[in-house]
């Protein structure tokens, strides 16, 4: 991202969303993103791999004392060499943003559940779940894209998952499936596909593919994916939806759609994050929201040095 100018219509929107706080949004997009792993516990406790590291020369900090897993590597590395390490090979740590890390954190995953990760690959997010769930219950990680399958099934086979089965259908089809088949899940994860407004440090091809037609494309899916994992979610279970993006239209439009859609059977859940997190927007372009939106987290690279990323936590009625 580096000396590249934001495109206007994105400059304009951020300006809009952050106001005065956007001069600091525009310098942390020429900063590095930090380098950043997770801890699998289902192989390693955080103390052991942190002592094995640096070992090895590695300077670790680990910021959050309630999520000692998130590990901050503070030495220069040349790009992809910390999937390169045998700590690595060996599924002890995954190399994860902490932004990333934090939908799980929110969905708080527990044992003997039955779960879904709908938009599952590359598998970050899926062996999160398994290690919270310490690979009791049942997860099924959902992947339309078969190329996309091998490397989700690569990565939980790396990380010792053995409480996860993997599914190929399209996200809407296979929760239409699995309804009709009277599955029902105590815990889903919808971590939609979007924009990628918020990766824009780390992936400049975000940038260059930025426009509004694909926000609007974008936000059509994720209302429909939402609206589909809703129906096969139990009653009393809670559903978390999360992009990396910054843009209303998927976000707390997406979420005001459900809640119209399905009146007076969801509610917004608040929810802790071990970071920085501003509430979501009532209001964009003449557009309002609930009001309850303000209980989503909007995390902004700026405010955590970290990707940005969207949260919103709901629970269906009994």
């Amino acid at each position: 991202m580096k000396n590249k100018e934001l495109k206007p219509l994105f400059a304009e929107r951020m300006k809009e969303l952050l106001k005065e706080d956007f001069p600091k949004y525009l310098e942390i997009l020429e900063k590095e993103p930090v380098k950043s792993i997770r801890c699998n516990t289902l192989k390693i406790s955080p103390n052991f791999l942190r002592a094995s590291l640096e070992k090895k020369g590695w300077k670790i900090n680990q910021l959050f004392k309630e999520h000692p897993e998130i590990m901050i590597i503070e030495n220069e590395f040349l790009p992809g060499e910390l999937g390169r390490s045998l700590e690595h090979l060996l599924g002890y740590y995954y190399a994860q943003e902490i932004a990333s890390m934090l939908p799980v954190i929110a969905l708080k995953p527990k044992s003997n559940e039955i779960i879904l990760d709908l938009c599952a690959s590359p598998g970050s997010k899926t062996t999160q779940i398994a290690a919270k769930m310490k690979n009791s219950g049942t997860l099924i990680a959902n992947e339309i894209d078969l190329g996309r399958i091998k490397i989700l099934a690569s990565n939980t086979e790396r990380c010792g998952v053995t409480n996860c089965i993997i599914t190929k259908k399209e996200g809407s089809s296979f929760c239409k499936r699995v309804g009709e088949k009277g599955l029902k899940f105590d815990r889903i994860l919808v971590d939609a596909p979007c924009s990628g407004e918020g990766t824009l440090r780390s992936t400049f091809l975000n940038y260059q593919m930025w426009n509004i037609n694909l926000i609007k494309r974008f936000s059509g899916i994720q209302k429909y994916l939402l609206s589909s994992a809703i129906e096969i979610l139990k009653e009393g279970g809670e559903i978390v939806y999360s992009t990396c993006t910054h843009a209303p239209e998927e976000n707390e439009e997406v979420i005001d759609f459900v809640l119209n859609k399905f009146k007076g059977k969801l509610k917004i859940e608040k929810f802790n994050l071990p970071i920085k997190c501003r509430p979501g927007i009532t209001i964009w372009q003449r557009k309002e929201y609930f009001k309850e939106m303000t209980k989503c987290c909007r995390i902004y690279p700026q405010d955590n040095n970290t990707e940005g990323f969207f949260i919103a936590k709901l629970k269906k009625i009994k």
